[in-house]
């Protein structure tokens, strides 16, 4: 569902370059909306699992941040919508509602923030998983900055000027996360690298050994 989305945010940018504008915002129209009804169709999927099925700390892994990311790109699509909206008289019809629907995605995001957290949390502290590095965690670090990004761009596009202190304190959230992920990542490939040297210097040895044998 990220894919759409995706899409609807780029063109939103590129449109002017094109010289029939109706029908290229009408597919970015058609991508936003499409992304919305995945996302539904998903979680669905993902909160009966929550809900119904049995969650351990192994199973909770990082990727869940993506419920809130994929909500996040959908908050900055719709809102690059509503700022080019007067490039279309439908799409300007649709401005209010637009705004209203975005807001409920931005809502959500919102909404995913505590709980993930909470369930990071239990998983660390009360089921005593050990806080190492996992590749998963990139997974978080798109949520946190998609998230700001589309919180400042909601702002803008709905004329709510408050909100902007959201985006400014959440940068650093976000810059933290990839920083700690990036230095967790130097370090496990620093670690696997000296485990290989070690293994080649191992190897090297005992194969110098054997030849003083055969002598």
């Amino acid at each position: 569902m990220v894919s759409p989305e995706s899409i609807c945010v780029l063109g939103t940018y590129i449109v002017p370059a094109f010289a029939v504008a109706e029908s290229v915002l009408f597919v970015l129209l058609s991508m936003y909306l499409v992304g919305a009804m995945l996302y539904i169709v998903f979680i669905s999927l993902i909160l009966y699992r929550w809900m119904f099925l049995r969650i351990t700390a192994e199973t909770l892994t990082p990727s869940y941040w993506i419920n809130m990311g994929a909500l996040a790109i959908t908050t900055l699509a719709g809102s690059r919508l509503v700022l080019v909206a007067d490039q279309w008289s439908f799409l300007q019809e649709l401005s209010a509602f637009l705004k209203g629907f975005t807001l409920l995605f931005w809502a959500a995001a919102t909404w995913w923030i505590p709980l993930l957290v909470i369930a990071g949390v239990w998983r660390h502290t009360g089921q005593r998983l050990p806080l190492t590095y996992d590749l998963q965690y990139w997974s978080l670090v798109f949520p946190l900055g998609m998230y700001t990004v589309a919180t400042f761009m909601f702002a803008k596009a709905a004329g709510l000027s408050f909100l902007t202190a959201i985006p400014a304190g959440f940068l650093y959230v976000a810059l933290a996360a990839w920083l700690a992920t990036f230095i967790g990542m130097m370090r496990e490939l620093g670690s696997l690298f000296a485990s290989r040297e070690k293994r080649d210097n191992a190897a090297a040895l005992s194969k110098a050994r054997r030849e003083r044998a055969k002598r």
